[in-house]
C-alpha cells in the first residue's frame, strides 16, 4: 500500500469544511426535531433532543470530514 493513502494535504480550506458542516447539521437538526416530535409528541422535548444530538454530531462530522480530506484513496490523479 502506498503512503499516499494515509497522508496528503487537505483539498479544501477549513472554513469551507466548517460551512459545509454547519449547513448539513442545520438540515439534520430539522429532520431530528420532526422525527422526535412524531415519536414523543411534544415540541419542546423534540427541540431539546434535536439540538443536543446535533451539537454532538456536528463536532463528530467536522472531524470526520477533515480526516477524509487528507486521504487520497479513491481520488483521481
Amino acid at each position: 500500500m502506498s503512503s499516499s493513502v494515509a497522508v496528503r494535504r487537505p483539498r479544501q480550506a477549513r472554513r469551507r469544511a466548517l460551512v459545509k458542516t454547519l449547513c448539513y447539521r442545520a438540515l439534520m437538526v430539522a429532520v431530528t426535531v420532526v422525527v422526535a416530535w412524531v415519536v414523543v409528541g411534544d415540541v419542546g422535548d423534540a427541540v431539546s433532543v434535536g439540538l443536543v444530538a446535533n451539537l454532538v454530531k456536528t463536532g463528530t462530522y467536522y472531524a470526520y470530514e477533515r480526516l477524509w480530506d487528507r486521504i487520497a484513496w479513491g481520488l483521481g490523479p
